[in-house]
């Protein structure tokens, strides 16, 4: 297993799980990738949002990505732990805008002041299938 590898399935399984702490208690929800290459994962979120804020006030993260196979033995997926890195450049920003100004009309106020790209750069990788539901330890983990 490789970084590519790694990019690879998160590309073709966009979907994600994100897991955050509001507090002591654990969050978890469904995103959409941004994008991923070889400087890390990255997604989009908007400042008012309480998942920012638990970002913010903890940004150790982990992000499970599935290929939702319908049938289990072909299933698989990729946890990714990591710390989140708040993305402010305008370069940055102007990209996120483009890639996410389809939400603007639903919002119903400019969206651009409100992103927040976030990107995992650093971190661990692991796969996981059926055959490896009692070798959880033993499975190979990529730092990236």
């Amino acid at each position: 297993m490789d970084f590519q590898d790694c990019i690879k399935f998160a590309t073709e399984n966009p979907v994600f799980y994100v897991a955050t702490t509001d507090g002591s208690q654990p969050r978890v929800r469904a995103l959409l990738l941004w994008f991923a290459d070889e400087s890390g994962f990255y997604f989009i979120t908007l400042a008012p949002k309480e998942f920012t804020k638990q970002l913010q006030n903890n940004p150790k993260v982990e992000l499970c990505f599935y290929n939702n196979a319908a049938d289990l033995m072909d299933a698989k997926q990729m946890r990714v732990t990591g710390e989140v890195e708040f993305l402010d450049d305008e370069e940055t920003l102007e990209k996120a805008y483009e890639a996410r100004s389809f939400l603007e009309p639903g919002i119903g106020k400019p969206l651009r002041p409100l992103l927040r790209p976030v990107r995992i750069s650093t971190g661990e990788a692991h796969f996981w299938t059926m055959a490896d539901v009692l070798k959880e330890p033993e499975l190979e983990r990529l730092k990236f």
